[in-house]
């Protein structure tokens, strides 16, 4: 049987397939990332309700992965393949970074998995690269380089380079973040853990519009202040939570524009991470192509290139399963 987990900064979930191409998992299991002190824990409680004869496990992991190791961004975890096979006992261990899980299973997923974001795109085709940009916890990015139409994968970091503003709000926002942090990345403004609630909290500190006392109430009781922004934003219960959404999917936009320029991804931009699902009639009302366009001389085809959310629920996964078949 073959093992594959996608490690986030959040949660961790783990599968169980088996070796013979059925893409049905025999058992799968979601823990809270945060309430274990390692990846072993989890696997090690996992297997012992599974009572499965594992060989080969394949992990999406939260993190650049190098030499066969990786250090979770947004957790204290410090994970090796040779210590998972070591603790585990298994013959094979492979780590790859989340998103390049995820554009493994980009060649795979079916118009089901899939939402379409620009109504004046052109075919996909093979022969194209592709190019993968998901706001979750962080901020990911990866590249799916085409070469004799195979789709060759490569992780990225690319959600840690400089944010880049391209409005005087966006200058505004940028000066405001270097005042608190030595370095402003695109993970910053465009992710859920740190970009939306610092566009929001920039919003409140420098009165672009009164939060509400719900609002304010409903934040200081939650773990997590993203999904009350998101959620009032979408009730359109905020005119400081819509603004924030707004400034976010217009970053956001910006980015995967920038993405596809870097790539030549004329194949397709595919969104992910956990956020884009959750704000499709947002990024469905025009703002977020706009932002995705304005590229100057280079509008016009930019406004070609087919842009999706991935709504298919554990793309991860599914790009995990397909690489440890082909181990």
């Amino acid at each position: 049987m073959l093992l594959v987990g996608d490690i986030g900064g959040t949660k961790t979930d783990l599968a169980v397939f088996p070796t013979d191409g059925k893409l049905q998992p025999e058992f799968q299991t979601t823990f809270k990332s945060a309430d274990y002190p390692s990846l072993e824990a989890i696997v090690q409680e996992f297997l012992a309700s599974a009572r499965f004869t594992i060989t080969k496990a394949v992990f999406g992991v939260a993190g650049p992965v190098v030499n066969g190791q990786s250090k979770i961004t947004n957790l204290s975890w410090h994970i090796s393949e040779a210590n998972l096979q070591n603790a585990l006992n298994l013959q094979t261990v492979k780590l790859l970074n989340d998103l390049e899980a995820i554009a493994h299973a980009v060649p795979y997923l079916t118009p089901q998995d899939l939402e379409a974001l620009n109504s004046n795109q052109a075919d996909t085709a093979l022969g194209r690269h592709k190019a993968v940009i998901a706001p979750g916890t962080g901020l990911g990015e990866a590249i799916l380089f085409n070469y004799g139409d195979t789709y060759h994968i490569i992780a990225s970091e690319g959600g840690h380079a400089d944010f880049a503003p391209t409005t005087l709000f966006e200058i505004e926002l940028l000066r405001h973040l270097l005042g608190k942090f030595n370095h402003v990345s695109y993970e910053r403004v465009c992710s859920g853990r740190l970009g939306i609630p610092n566009i929001y909290n920039y919003l409140k500190v420098n009165g672009y519009d009164l939060e509400t006392p719900q609002i304010a109430a409903a934040l200081q009781e939650a773990a997590d202040p993203t999904p009350i922004i998101i959620q009032a934003a979408l009730q359109e219960e905020s005119d400081l939570c819509l603004a924030t959404l707004n400034a976010f999917v217009e970053i956001l936009g910006s980015e995967a524009g920038n993405l596809a320029l870097k790539v030549m991804a004329t194949g397709g931009i595919y969104l992910g991470g956990g956020i884009p699902p959750k704000i499709l009639p947002k990024l469905k009302d025009g703002t977020f192509m706009a932002a995705f366009n304005k590229k100057g001389r280079f509008s016009d085809m930019l406004s070609h290139i087919p842009v999706y959310v991935i709504t298919n629920k554990k793309p991860a996964l599914l790009g995990t399963v397909q690489y440890g078949l082909r181990l």
